[in-house]
């Protein structure tokens, strides 16, 4: 009796990590590169890879989730440019502890080739989530200067810390 209830126990822990295992496995498949972008990232930033779930922290994690779902949190479609070519924003990830690497990269696809701009590169960062919001007005920061945006924007956030996005043909800091 007493060996049927460990070999239960044991089972259920076994199934429950496999549970998750699984689980954070089909969250982070879901930080593919599109065709052709894996190799073009590959060759022009090595050693990087879009942040993933378990870049998170706990807090993080349960935020995006909330207004994201369960896609990937390095990885987004967003029309930037307004010209409807497949353009990604690309937050890439590349050491740990105080030698991590966090950057803000966008890729637009120009035919066979794909033009990349590193927007930001942030070091000893905690990963920041890339999520996008529509066209519209925002306030800079700190000047809180109204500034209107004609495309969607990409927003590069750390919950509590800071947003930047890429409006007009530069890097603000908008209030997130």
């Amino acid at each position: 009796m007493r060996l049927r209830f460990v070999m239960t126990c044991a089972a259920s822990a076994y199934l429950s990590l496999f549970i998750q295992v699984v689980a954070a496995r089909q969250l982070n498949d879901r930080c593919v590169y599109p065709t052709g972008l894996r190799e073009e990232m590959a060759r022009k930033y090595p050693g990087t890879r879009p942040i993933r779930w378990e870049d998170l922290e706990e807090y993080d994690r349960r935020q995006f989730q909330k207004g994201m779902g369960a896609r990937c949190p390095g990885l987004l479609k967003v029309n930037f440019y307004g010209d409807g070519k497949p353009t990604w924003a690309i937050g890439l990830v590349q050491g740990a502890g105080s030698n991590r690497r966090v950057e803000l990269v966008v890729a637009r696809q120009l035919g066979k080739e794909w033009e990349m701009r590193s927007l930001l590169t942030l070091d000893g960062a905690d990963s920041p989530v890339i999520m996008s919001q529509g066209p519209g007005e925002y306030r800079e920061d700190p000047g809180g200067t109204t500034i209107h945006a004609k495309n969607p924007v990409i927003i590069f956030i750390n919950w509590g810390s800071w947003a930047f996005t890429w409006i007009d043909g530069q890097v603000r800091k908008i209030m997130p």
